[in-house]
């Protein structure tokens, strides 16, 4: 077999098994920041199957009942709604951008975090659970369009949490991650000029 046919029964591979990750919710769930695991996060879904719309509102909000103040920024992920709210430190910006969000309950984590790591150009490999479920699947997957992480990533306090840009712009409004946050990447690169390491972050 070449390696091209190799590389493309791999990746056919990858993406068609994109549902078994859902057995996974205890990795979502892990608390704590691994140095070595920069470069490991919860992937997306196959936005191929049955995934619920976005049919909450959309609004502007404030963010005095979020935060006690906006020092290094703010940014609020309203899953319910699918927005990410974003205030710089001297509250001259506000943005407000759609988004995807964890696809059930148990792969939803709420509350206090920050940004740790912003990866300018994010490579992606599945976790050793996931390899152990999907062993044909790419143990690494370099920038580009194939990446699940799009273009930019933050990386979150809690470990394998990820605001991030995605390729597959079907994804965004709708209930389709394992965890994490996906914007379009246009969205997630404005963003990613305006946060800061230290950058505040709420989920609700």
């Amino acid at each position: 077999m070449s390696n091209a046919t190799f590389k493309m029964k791999t990746r056919r591979g990858f993406l068609a098994g994109g549902a078994a990750m859902l057995a996974a919710p205890a990795i979502a769930q892990t608390t704590g920041y691994d140095v070595n695991s920069a470069a490991t996060t919860q992937t997306e879904r196959d936005v191929g199957e049955v995934v619920r719309r976005n049919i909450s509102s959309f609004r502007t909000l404030s963010w005095e009942p979020y935060f006690d103040n906006t020092k290094n920024g703010a940014i609020l992920v309203d899953i319910d709604s699918r927005a990410v709210h974003f205030w710089s430190e001297d509250q001259s910006v506000y943005k407000l951008y759609p988004s995807s969000v964890p696809l059930t309950q148990d792969l939803t984590r709420r509350g206090r975090t920050e940004v740790i790591l912003k990866d300018p150009n994010p490579s992606w490999r599945p976790t050793p659970s996931m390899l152990e479920r999907n062993p044909e699947w790419p143990p690494f997957i370099g920038p580009g369009p194939d990446n699940p992480l799009g273009t930019r990533s933050m990386h979150l306090s809690w470990q394998y949490y990820r605001i991030h840009g995605t390729h597959d712009t079907r994804k965004i409004g709708r209930q389709s991650s394992n965890g994490c946050i996906g914007l379009y990447n246009e969205h997630i690169e404005e963003l990613f000029v305006m946060s800061n390491v230290g950058t505040q972050v709420l989920l609700i």
